[in-house]
């Protein structure tokens, strides 16, 4: 056994006994790299990482692309790094997922915060919901800006009507970093409200989530009262 096999066994045996809180930024990618790199030190290549871009999100968001740019990067690699927030995506909207309620706003934003994690661009999705506001559904309809030109009304309530929704929550992020919500997010979502009542589907929120923070439309007063 060499030098860096008996560190990377010391690395694992940490982790599994103290989880990743035992682990500062630059550690997290070393060990993920053991599952790449299959031989050799790769504590230069994970502070490299940090180096080139700032922090483990910005590593974790960067393009395969821009990952493959930093020396010991190679496909295994940037295939592994770039895999972990959108499984993570995948296992909070997966088939057998824990069951969700949406029984307040901060349960709201702690369902999207997740689903949210590592996206670069805009995208919306809708949250189709039970009577008792179990979640059914959760779909992405739109990439991109989301105004009353991209939104397809009649997708959204045709999920809703597939999964015998009756209620729909709305959620996208803005990448910009900033949960304002602007006039477009404004005219969207009173424009699937309307579509939703008419089949009745009641449209209880549309949130906007960007770096940790949220804006909630129905708390802002854009949505009647329930």
């Amino acid at each position: 056994m060499s030098i860096h096999d008996g560190h990377r066994e010391r690395k694992r045996k940490q982790f599994l006994e103290h989880g990743l809180d035992a682990f500062a930024d630059h550690e997290v990618l070393e060990l993920l790299l053991f599952y790449a790199v299959r031989q050799g030190d790769t504590n230069p290549t994970a502070h490299e990482l940090m180096r080139r871009f700032g922090s483990l999100n910005g590593v974790l968001t960067a393009s395969p692309e821009e990952l493959l740019k930093v020396k010991g990067v190679g496909e295994h690699t940037a295939a592994l790094l770039s895999l972990i927030y959108p499984l993570v995506r995948r296992a909070r909207t997966g088939d057998g997922a824990e069951p969700v309620i949406f029984n307040s706003t901060q349960a709201v934003d702690d369902y999207f915060t997740d689903l949210f994690l590592g996206l670069r661009e805009e995208r919306l999705y809708e949250a189709c919901l039970d009577a008792k506001c179990k979640l059914l559904r959760c779909v992405p309809v739109a990439d991109g800006c989301v105004d009353t030109v991209s939104l397809n009304v009649r997708r959204l309530v045709e999920n809703a009507i597939s999964c015998g929704a009756s209620f729909v929550v709305l959620a996208h992020n803005h990448p910009s970093g900033l949960a304002l919500p602007s006039e477009d997010d404004n005219a969207a979502t009173l424009l699937a409200w309307n579509a939703l009542r008419a089949v009745g589907v009641e449209l209880i929120d549309h949130v906007i989530v960007a770096d940790g923070d949220y804006v909630s439309l129905r708390d802002n007063g854009l949505l009647p009262p329930r």
